[in-house]
């Protein structure tokens, strides 16, 4: 699978959660809120037309009955959605990171020779792990050392996949920040 198919999964499922979130806020409108606040509305009107001087009291359904109110909720419950899935998408992230993807002793190099055993331990793992950050850096840096054997071009390749991914990062969270 490529970043499309994950990209297409994420926009499937933010789909469907928006799509979600709007039938359960809105049945949730139409069968507690705006009938309970169309009430409490008719009762304070008789109450004040009883005593000219009666002052309602603030109610929360009455407050909440708005089709304003109902968008914020859904919106609400939409970004609860997203943030979960991110949340996930972390949890999975840092899973890895205790994994031993190159199995290296302190101080020792990486050489030319050995990128072709350490790409194909990064290629046998899940492809669910495969579409990870972590292994996808690496697997990049690897092929660049191995075809560039310049350790400045991989610095700069990996460096330049971390700001990408960043700045996706970034993007995507902005419109939950919203």
């Amino acid at each position: 699978m490529s970043n499309n198919s994950n990209f297409s999964k994420e926009f499937i499922y933010q789909g469907f959660a928006l799509i979600l979130s709007i039938i359960l806020v809105h049945a949730f409108y139409v069968s507690v809120v705006r009938p309970e606040a169309s009430e409490i509305i008719q009762e304070q009107q008789t109450m004040i037309a009883q005593d000219i001087n009666y002052i309602p009291e603030r109610s929360f359904y009455v407050i909440i009955s708005n089709y304003e109110q109902e968008s914020c909720f859904v919106l609400m419950l939409w970004a609860f959605a997203i943030m979960t899935l991110k949340a996930r998408s972390s949890v999975n992230e840092r899973k890895l990171l205790q994994l031993d993807l190159i199995p290296l002793q302190r101080g020792e190099n990486i050489t030319y020779e050995d990128t072709d055993g350490f790409l194909r331990r990064l290629e046998n793992l899940p492809e669910s792990q495969q579409e990870l950050l972590l292994p996808r850096i690496l697997t990049n840096g690897l092929k660049r050392f191995a075809t560039t054997k310049n350790v400045q071009d991989v610095s700069i390749s990996t460096h330049t996949m971390v700001e990408t991914e960043a700045d996706r990062l970034e993007s995507e969270l902005s419109m939950i920040r919203y």
